[in-house]
């Protein structure tokens, strides 16, 4: 596999984190997921951890602003250096292009938008079914079918985006995991 900062794009419930995991273990790169991030930010009390918290304690979304700023900060870190796996940012335009920005700052652009699709049905169940194993409560049919309708209007222009720069590999997300992580393989080591 060539690629080595590489950013994953899909619905909730098709297999990021999972796939991501697997990548990092190959490729000896860190995960950055934004949620990750924001609950290591605010339990360190970093500056941005603190704007973050405010906002999130008063049960509002984080702004471009703050997650952007935590990706620079977590994007700067030594680990990140040779490499990286975004899962969960940019979430829309405006945040691709400060991760543009920030990563040409860096010296380190993006190689590989890897964007995995699962039909919507299949996502619901999948979506349900961890709700039950993981006893989430607020995670019924209607918030999962918003949330999708969410990605769909925010992170979906994010594909023509990637698309336009030749950095988008798309992946079909149905099968096991193992064939799944072979398809993606296959689109990290080809130009």
């Amino acid at each position: 596999m060539s690629a080595r900062r590489i950013l994953l794009l899909g619905a909730p419930g098709a297999g990021k984190g999972t796939q991501a995991e697997r990548l990092c273990k190959t490729l000896g790169v860190p995960h950055v997921s934004t949620g990750d991030m924001l609950r290591a930010a605010v339990a360190a009390e970093t500056a941005v951890g603190k704007r973050a918290k405010a906002v999130m304690e008063a049960g509002q979304l984080v702004s471009d602003e703050i997650v952007i700023a935590l990706c620079e900060e977590r994007l700067s870190e030594p680990d990140a250096r040779g490499g990286f796996i975004l899962d969960g940012f940019p979430r829309n335009l405006v945040q691709a292009e400060a991760l543009d920005e920030l990563l040409a700052a860096l010296g380190a652009p993006l190689e590989r938008c890897l964007a995995v699709h699962v039909e919507s049905e299949e996502l619901v169940q999948r979506l349900l079914k961890r709700a039950e194993l993981e006893d989430r409560v607020d995670d019924n049919e209607e918030t999962i079918r918003e949330r999708m309708r969410v990605y769909e209007a925010e992170t979906e222009p994010l594909l023509s985006y990637y698309r336009s720069r030749d950095l988008l590999r798309e992946i079909a997300g149905a099968g096991s995991i193992e064939e799944i992580a072979r398809r993606i393989e296959e689109a990290l080591g080809r130009p």
